[in-house]
């Protein structure tokens, strides 16, 4: 059985398709997020009809909180034939440590600035010496 594989997708109907503009779509070409597979004759870039997953894959991951370099480290195993789920379960496990410090410490602000907060003085007992009492009492 002969497979017909789709036409390639000028990089104007990628970008209507996904929502994405053209420029981030040549951004992410550039890192190598994406690749064409050639040009038409006036120069613009071709994709198979994967860029679509791929840049599902790529709005996906950033929403979790992953950079662009990090989702081309998965992209580069997956292009080599393996599933990155491995890698990424560990970068996600990494992430999620980062979030729980970062929770811990702006619990510890919060509870500085609400000390802060309830110790408000309007008008200073020596202004020409402090700029904000409630800041440099601290």
């Amino acid at each position: 059985m002969l497979l017909v594989q789709d036409a390639p997708k000028l990089i104007g109907s990628v970008s209507k398709t996904s929502g994405l503009p053209i420029k981030t779509i040549r951004y992410y070409e550039e890192l190598g997020l994406l690749k064409t597979t050639g040009r038409t004759e006036g120069g613009y870039r071709l994709f198979d009809s994967d860029v679509f997953s791929r840049l599902s894959f790529i709005k996906r991951a950033q929403g979790l909180g992953l950079s662009l370099s990090e989702i081309k480290e998965f992209l580069d195993v997956y292009d080599q034939g393996d599933l990155p789920c491995d890698h990424i379960k560990v970068k996600l496990e990494d992430k999620l440590e980062a979030i729980e410090q970062q929770i811990q410490q702006l619990q510890i602000l919060k509870q500085e600035l609400k000390g802060l907060l309830s110790g408000w003085e309007t008008i200073p007992e020596h202004p020409e010496e402090t700029i904000c009492p409630i800041i440099q009492q601290a």
